[in-house]
């Protein structure tokens, strides 16, 4: 891959699934507390997993340091970890929102 090759999808990701939501899924997952507190579990869990696992003393998972920005944080998390989890778990919720309200027997 080239430069920063990890960091420029993580950032793009983002912006793609807002973009998703506001304009074309409309769950209105967003204004809903419940989504920012399993977000807030998410990510806590996510801390513990990938600081164990990208911990610069002893990782087990390896990032090429020309992929990335270098920014890590706690523990030595490279911060794209959490734009690409901030965006597969959103999306993945936004979709099964989707579904259900889009399956038979079901109001919209």
């Amino acid at each position: 891959m080239t430069e920063l090759g990890y960091t420029l999808p993580a950032v793009a990701s983002v912006p793609v699934v807002v973009a998703l939501e506001l304009l074309w899924l409309r769950t209105g997952l967003f204004r809903r507390p419940g989504y920012w507190i399993t977000m807030a579990i998410v990510f806590a869990f996510q801390i513990g997993a990938d600081g164990w696992l990208t911990k610069l003393s002893s990782p087990i998972v390896r990032y090429d340091h020309a992929e990335l920005t270098g920014l890590r944080f706690p523990f030595d998390i490279p911060v794209e970890d959490y734009l690409f989890g901030f965006s597969l778990i959103t999306l993945t919720l936004l979709l099964w929102v989707r579904a259900g309200r889009r399956a038979p027997g079901r109001a919209a």
